[in-house]
């Protein structure tokens, strides 16, 4: 598919890919999925639930946030609330029913956002190594004095990237909006039905997080998926099967409430 382009008034542009489902009403939840940090819209994840989706006619939306992938705009200029607002701009913008969001790693945090905010759009969320806070809990608590005082003076801090040699450039700035943005220091006003996938082995978000959102948060139908041996990517052929078996899982269960 070649993507298309939301272009907004402020000047932004958002490269997304839509697979609108077929003689389906608008009370059909269309899935939305919301890559992590330094990801693309075209991820095996996104790839697969494109795939699954279009086999039994399901809508999908996939997206790049601001300074990602084919979307303009410069990636250490991103912050969390700039690319919550990415999201909300497209879901205003190309979607009229209600929504199931899939968010992974950043999306985790984004999707939460989200819910939060346009609550009575969202009739389902599922987590895979969500990470809200991780600009305070996973990078800036991280750190040092000596490595905080330098980052708040020089505006980024470059840290060792787990998937490839060059390190990651961390800005200043996404600290201090996260500051903003953070969620599990408080009960987190969302109702909706919540499944949240997590490894023991991701040594990036802390399998505790998943725990951390499912206490925050006011809904009551929340459930724990919680995989000993994955790591971060939760992208092996199993580990998609469990995300797409929890698509399936929402959707009946929608359509029976």
């Amino acid at each position: 598919m070649t993507a298309d382009f939301l272009n907004l008034a402020d000047g932004r542009k958002l490269a997304y890919l839509k697979q609108d489902a077929q003689k389906q009403d608008n009370q059909s939840p269309i899935i939305v999925f919301l890559a992590g940090h330094g990801s693309d819209m075209y991820g095996s994840k996104a790839e697969a639930l494109a795939t699954y989706c279009a086999a039994h006619n399901h809508g999908f939306l996939r997206f790049d946030y601001t300074g990602h992938g084919l979307s303009s705009g410069a990636f250490l200029d991103g912050t969390i609330s700039a690319w919550t607002d990415d999201t909300n701009q497209i879901l205003d913008h190309l979607t009229d029913g209600p929504v199931i969001l899939v968010g992974s790693s950043l999306g985790g945090w984004i999707m939460l956002n989200v819910a939060k905010d346009r609550g009575d759009k969202i009739c389902g969320l599922i987590g895979i190594a969500a990470a809200p806070d991780f600009t305070e809990t996973l990078i800036w608590d991280s750190l040092d004095d000596d490595q905080k005082d330098m980052m708040a003076q020089e505006g980024v801090i470059a840290l060792p990237n787990p998937y490839a040699e060059e390190d990651v450039i961390y800005p200043y700035a996404l600290i201090t909006d996260g500051r903003d943005n953070l969620l599990l220091d408080k009960p987190l006003s969302i109702t909706c039905p919540i499944i949240l996938h997590q490894g023991m082995a991701d040594h990036e978000v802390p399998w505790q997080t998943a725990c951390h959102i499912a206490e925050a948060v006011t809904s009551q139908d929340v459930t724990l998926n919680i995989v000993k041996s994955s790591g971060h990517r939760f992208s092996s052929e199993a580990e998609i099967a469990m995300i797409i078996s929890s698509v399936e899982d929402l959707l009946d269960r929608l359509k029976t409430s």
